[in-house]
């Protein structure tokens, strides 16, 4: 560190205090009553500033620049502008001793000898504070928040932004060692605020905001009056009583003096980010000095010391990028640094370092020794067992304890000195002096071995790998190389001020100068590029680069000289450069300039270094072939120019090497076909369909389908062909290959006909499959695009082909929401299991979604499901069961849905009778465990209401009581209440009107029979009209055994003739229905019929006995009385006989539901069916 003099001036008076503008660009100085402002940049007075009547102790200017403020001895405080103008002025009541500026918030601190105060620009008044003793000195820390206060009774106030005393030091001396000046470190980097204390007891300390005293303190020697820091805080500047300003660390460590002066200095500051120093002192004078702090620094290889902030050495590993920083706490005023060994010289003594390790990259160092003696000297070299001493001619060598065991003498000055390596304790020393000679010693050896003069000094040196080249920078910044040997100077190059072999490269040498990096590979010319700074060291593809202070690995492509070798086909000496680092581009050209020159060694390293594995295994195949006798050097180049893309000159190395099938098959691989035609034989077939396969597989690719479809069709390969049409969509195209295909050639068929279907065109894929007599896949077709009606064609003409229509039919009705045509599908296609399985799904849906009406029509499927399942005698008795169960389930959905109706909707369809009969019909009908969805309290309470509107007010009353055993749901609690309440007003008998009558016995049943829906005298059961609920005129007969259902029929058919009678009205059965209209006249009344008198019945018989007949019952019987039931096997027919022929009634032929006529008439014009099973009018029966 050396301070230069940049301007110095000297006023009337002491200079008491000093303060810099924030930029940097002014100096206000405290001189006797005035300011005096001055430019900074060349000393000029600007102006002087009176205001103060007395002696101005301190200035201090604002952080933002825009005000700066002065205390005098006139107790005064003046506020000024950056323009040099006052704007206000305050009070103490004592003289003014400092000020300071809050660097956040600009509050302004002004201390005198028996208070201190603070103002603020949006304050009127100053708030005022008693001190306990003169304040000498005060800062701020670096966030504003608290301000230190110096006193002469040796005691440091910290107080918060309010006044407040927060923390209290007290120094060792007490008022013996007055507070002459304090300073916070305006670091950013520190953790904590460190206030650095300047007493009069003579000492240095530091401390931290909590007032813990850090480190010791430190002694001075003279009675300091001024301390400040460097902006960020790394140094601080130090004057007083010893008449200089001395430099210290951040840690109190004296690094040395920036300027002696003839009086005390009262104030030294630092200008803003900078390294220039203005010191003020008692005798008036003022001067600028400019700190250069030089580098110290020592490089070998790849390791990098330097010195940092004056005490510390950093070590640095270019390569890997590691730091390791070494205290030394002392100034540090030279490095060297060599292999393992760092030597640091000290003031007074010189430190030798080693490695723990002998990794190359630990960077772990430990001291080895220590000399303990001051050393004067230039430059500084360690070696393995010795530390070299220069000092201008003279060389010394000393052992690590110190003992100088040799010493040179130099005719000139010795200006470069650099080990260049060797055996431990014999390392030899490359020493270039000023006036041209260029030595080499050994340390071990007194003898200098001079290698060469030259007329100009040197400058710096260094010598190649195999030590058999020199390089020689002189000061007339050339660069000079000779051969050691021979003495001879190779060339010499200009614009040079260092230079540095390459250490992996024996013929590569690098020099910087004029701001470019010169790089020169033997005698090739200089390859040249922008660089700044020194040129120190070059490894590899690494250039050691130093600018100003820091050093810095640059990473260079060595591209030029590799391509300087590559021009003159020096394939491995470009290879060894490219090793040195050359980017991928670089190691490909050199890869493919070494195969064309059929350097395959060289081409296969290149190649690995971009792993490029197709140009490797073209190499491998050509080692190969080499290996088995082949020595066609045109076949190799062909083959290398052909993977390069220069397919015509491979052409012309094929065809001249006779290898004209090679030239064929790459350009047929390449789809250059025209090209390929010139190589093709003397009109081979294979080859011809060969090259218009692959013409159309390359007309393919470049999206020219149309010709390559052609192409393929000319070559045969109808198959590619199919499959572009189909992926565009060709219809027309692919039906015309259909037809002109043979009905044989099966595989490109069956793809048309996929092709044709996917593209919605069935008919034309029928066609096809019908061409190749596949039925199945046909069946296919039609079921996958639901052309029903065709495959239902198809199916009759095949009915091995039943299931695969049906089945599919029956899904897709069901997705369709057509179940009951879904079922009837499935059981045509013969699966029972899926049909019941629909019908059960539709039934419980109908159940639970209260379709009573539907409920009944699909439990009546159901049961003619399981009928029709029951022809297998394996499943017949279980399936009869489930028949007939499911035939009670309908009925009695069938009448619910009609009390169902009648409770929820407002408006009743059907009559009071009905009704009444239905609810009979329902409660002497219900299981013990009633089925799911009948509610018996709607049956209950509709057969209460009926029977009271029809008289029958007994029931009525024995349906209310029946209701009060049930839960009753709250919307019928009030009627059925009602109901139960007014029923007791009426009499307590039935109408005789609304009694059943039984028509085999004619006996009065009751209205409600324990029995169920049976007579209570002969058992013989009711027959009802399925839509009025009416006991029906009809006694259920049977036949006698020995007669079958056929013979039955036909006996009835031969009616005996009767005598003619008058106005007798018949009507036959049709087709729809079976209807017995009898008329009755006074002849009839008195004929005698077999079958009235098998109607006989006695009263006290416990069981039912049914009417049998005989074939003379039969005979005499007449077919338009009877109505038979014709249930298909395993079922016996059923025979009723009409016992009033004058009431017409009506069977459905397809449920066998029976009906009054006009009852029955009305309902199916109503709903164009029966109302039971659905039938259409038009349909034929079972």
């Amino acid at each position: 560190m050396r301070a230069v003099l940049t301007w110095r001036d000297k006023a009337e008076h002491c200079i008491n205090d000093i303060a810099f503008k924030p930029d940097g660009t002014q100096l206000i100085l405290a001189a006797g009553n005035r300011l005096l402002v001055y430019d900074t940049s060349d000393g000029t007075l600007l102006q002087p500033l009176k205001g103060h009547k007395d002696t101005v102790y301190c200035v201090a200017y604002a952080k933002d620049g825009k005000r700066f403020a002065s205390g005098s001895a006139d107790k005064s405080v003046i506020i000024w502008t950056s323009k040099l103008e006052g704007i206000l002025k305050y009070t103490h009541n004592d003289a003014i001793q400092c000020v300071s500026y809050n660097p956040i918030t600009h509050q302004l601190a002004s201390c005198s000898s028996s208070d201190f105060g603070l103002w603020s620009p949006e304050q009127k008044s100053v708030s005022k504070h008693k001190s306990s003793s003169k304040i000498i000195c005060c800062s701020w820390t670096n966030d504003g928040q608290y301000l230190a206060l110096g006193m002469f009774n040796g005691i440091i106030s910290i107080r918060n932004k309010n006044g407040e005393e927060k923390v209290k030091i007290e120094r060792p001396g007490g008022s013996l060692s007055p507070i002459w000046s304090i300073c916070w470190n305006p670091s950013r980097e520190e953790r904590n605020d460190i206030l650095a204390v300047a007493d009069w007891g003579q000492k240095i300390s530091f401390y931290q905001l909590s007032g813990k005293q850090i480190g010791k303190d430190r002694a001075l020697n003279f009675d300091p009056c001024c301390i400040s820091y460097f902006t960020k805080g790394e140094y601080i500047l130090l004057g007083g009583s010893d008449k200089q300003v001395s430099l210290f660390t951040k840690d109190g460590v004296r690094l040395g003096t920036v300027g002696e002066q003839n009086s005390w200095v009262w104030t030294c500051q630092v200008k803003p980010d900078s390294n220039y120093v203005v010191v003020g002192c008692q005798d008036g004078t003022i001067s600028f000095y400019q700190l250069i702090f030089s580098t110290v620094h020592g490089l070998y290889k790849d390791r990098y010391a330097y010195r940092d902030s004056m005490t510390d050495v950093i070590v640095q590993h270019l390569i890997t990028e590691q730091k390791v920083r070494i205290k030394c706490k002392e100034l540090v005023k030279k490095i060297a640094i060599y292999r393992n060994r760092l030597a640091i010289q000290l003031p007074e003594k010189i430190l030798i370092y080693e490695l723990y390790s002998e990794d190359s990259s630990d960077m772990h160092y430990r001291v080895k020794e220590k000399i303990i003696k001051k050393f004067e000297c230039n430059l500084l070299v360690v070696c393995a067992n010795h530390i070299i001493l220069c000092q201008e001619k003279r060389l010394q060598c000393l052992s690590f304890s110190g003992v100088k065991e040799r010493e040179w003498q130099m005719e000139s000055l010795i200006r470069y000195i650099k080990v260049i390596g060797g055996p431990p304790g014999r390392e030899g020393l490359l020493v270039g002096l000023k006036n041209g000679q260029i030595l080499k010693i050994f340390v071990d050896n007194l003898f200098a071995i001079i290698l060469l003069k030259q007329a100009t000094a040197v400058r710096c040196l260094d010598m190649s790998a195999s030590r058999k080249k020199l390089a020689v920078v002189d000061e007339n910044d050339t660069c000079l190389v000779y051969d050691i040997d021979t003495k001879e100077l190779l060339f010499q190059e200009p614009n040079a001020n260092s230079v540095a072999w390459n250490t992996q490269c024996e013929d590569m040498l690098c020099f910087s100068g004029g701001g470019y990096l010169n790089i020169k590979a033997s005698t090739f010319p200089v390859h040249r590029q922008k660089l700044q700074g020194f040129v120190v060291g070059y490894n590899g593809s690494k250039i050691f680069c130093l600018h100003v202070f820091s050093i810095s690995a640059v990473e260079v492509p060595q591209s030029a000289p590799m391509y300087q070798y590559l021009d003159r086909k020096l394939f491995k000496e470009a290879y060894q450069i490219a090793c040195l680092g050359v980017t991928d581009t670089d190691w490909r050209e050199l890869a493919m300039e070494a195969l064309e020159g059929l350097d395959f060694e060289t081409a296969k390293k290149a190649f690995i270094r971009v792993q490029d594995l197709r140009y490797l295994e073209l190499i491998s195949s050509i080692e190969e072939r080499k290996k088995r006798g082949e020595t066609n050097n045109d076949l190799f180049l062909a083959d290398v120019f052909s993977y390069q893309g220069k397919f015509h000159e491979a052409a012309k190395l094929y065809k001249r090497s006779g290898h004209e099938n090679l030239a064929l098959e790459m350009y047929t691989d390449l789809c250059m076909f025209e090209y390929a035609k010139d190589f093709l034989g003397s009109g081979d077939p294979k080859e011809t369909k060969m090259l218009i396969t692959k013409q159309a597989d390359w007309a393919r690719n470049i999206k020219e389908p149309k010709a390559a479809v052609e192409m393929y069709i000319s070559a045969g390969e109808h198959v590619k062909a199919i499959e572009i049409c189909g992926d565009h969509g060709w219809v027309d195209m692919l039906i015309d290959i259909a037809r002109k295909l043979d009905k044989a050639e099966r595989e490109p068929l069956l793809l048309c006909a996929t092709y044709l279907k996917k593209l919605d065109s069935p008919g034309y894929a029928a066609e096809t499959y019908l061409k190749m007599g596949d039925l199945k896949s046909l069946v296919q077709l039609h079921v996958e695009t639901q052309r029903w009606d065709e495959a239902f064609a198809l199916g009759e003409k095949h009915p091995e082909f039943k299931d695969d229509i049906y089945v599919p039919y029956a899904q897709w009705l069901a997705e369709n929401d057509r179940f009951e045509e879904a079922q009837k599908a499935f059981h045509k296609a013969g699966r029972q299991r899926e049909a019941v399985q629909v019908l059960e799904q539709l039934t419980n849906n109908a159940v639970a979604e209260s379709r009573f009406n539907d409920a009944a029509y699909y439990y009546w499927m159901l049961s003619m499901q399981c009928l029709d399942i029951a022809q297998d005698p394996a499943q017949k008795d279980m399936m009869l069961g489930k028949f007939h169960h499911f035939q009670r389930l309908a009925e009695l959905y069938h009448g619910y849905h009609a009390i169902h109706r009648h409770t929820e909707d407002p408006f009743s369809v059907h009559r009071p009778e009905t009704l009444f009969n239905i609810s009979r019909f329902l409660l002497h009908s219900l299981p013990k465990d009633t089925p799911l969805g009948i509610s018996k309290v709607k049956i209950l309470f509709t057969l209460a209401k009926q029977s009271k509107a029809l008289g029958a007010y007994r029931l009525a009353r024995h349906a209310y009581d029946k209701l009060r055993g049930l839960y009753i749901p709250a919307r019928f609690q009030k009627s059925i209440e009602l109901g139960t309440l007014t029923i007791r007003a009426k009499p307590f008998h039935d109408s005789e009107e609304l009694v059943p009558l039984c028509y085999r016995c004619s006996t009065n049943n009751p209205l409600l029979n324990n029995l169920g829906n049976v007579c209570i005298n002969c058992r013989q059961p009711f027959i009802f009209s399925a839509s009025s609920y009416d006991v029906l005129h009809l006694v259920e007969f049977y036949l006698e055994e020995g007669i079958t259902d056929e013979e039955a029929i036909s006996l009835i058919d031969l009616e005996v003739p009767r005598p003619k009678q008058d106005n007798r009205q018949q009507e036959i059965a049709n087709s729809s229905s079976q209807i017995l209209r009898l008329v009755e006249t006074k002849d009839s009344m008195g004929d005698e019929d077999p079958f009235t008198a098998k109607l006989s019945f006695e009263q006290g018989g416990s069981e039912f006995v049914p009417v049998v007949v005989s074939r003379l019952v039969l005979r005499s019987m007449s077919r338009r009385d009877v109505l038979v039931k014709r249930w298909p096997p395993p079922l016996r027919w059923q025979y009723f006989r009409s016992l009033l022929p004058d009431a017409s009634i009506t069977m459905c032929p397809s449920c066998f539901q029976m009906f009054h006529s006009e009852d029955y008439e009305l309902l199916v014009l109503q709903h164009g069916c029966c109302p039971y099973c659905r039938r259409c009018k038009d349909d034929p029966g079972p």
